[in-house]
């Protein structure tokens, strides 16, 4: 995964930048993003500053696929890798409230497909959990297919049922 940047016609997908680590605290503190992004609650500023800088560092790891989403030069959401096997990779996403119901979240779900699916994976796929049906229509919009595996896990307290889009060379 040596390609370090990814454009699409209106967003730049990048490893992240040290001044980017305000913006980046802001993504991974929204309480709308916790509500579907899995995302623990951080004891103290030191504990997400630390969460911050492993995101930082992991953008830059050719091991893994972890790039910010930038508008503009401004960072909006990430992209990152959630589990990967030798011919399959997760990823997850995130856009910030702010910037929801644009088309920035398809739009970057659809550029890095290529990407990964041209870096030797057979397969891309992302879950949702059931009721963000947004999720779901963005993985639709992107080009993925729903698959017929289903998971559930226990977050904040409720268990949410998780379903998955994939797409395959």
């Amino acid at each position: 995964m040596k390609q370090k940047e990814i454009l699409t016609a209106r967003l730049c997908l990048r490893p992240f930048r040290e001044e980017d680590m305000e913006a980046l605290y802001g993504l991974l503190t929204n309480e709308e993003i916790k509500k579907t992004y899995m995302i623990p609650d951080f004891p103290s500023r030191e504990a997400a500053d630390k969460m911050c800088r492993r995101f930082v560092d992991l953008s830059l790891d050719e091991g893994h696929f972890v790039r910010g989403i930038y508008l503009e030069n401004r960072l909006i959401g990430f992209l990152n890798d959630v589990e990967m096997t030798e011919k399959t990779v997760e990823i997850g996403y995130v856009i910030h409230p702010l910037h929801w119901n644009r088309g920035y979240a398809t739009e970057a779900v659809q550029g890095t497909l290529a990407v990964l699916l041209d870096s030797g994976f057979d397969a891309v796929r992302a879950g949702y959990f059931e009721e963000n049906e947004a999720s779901g229509r963005v993985m639709e919009k992107a080009g993925m297919g729903k698959i017929a595996y289903e998971d559930t896990l226990e977050y904040r307290g409720k268990t949410h049922r998780c379903l998955y889009y994939e797409k395959r060379k």
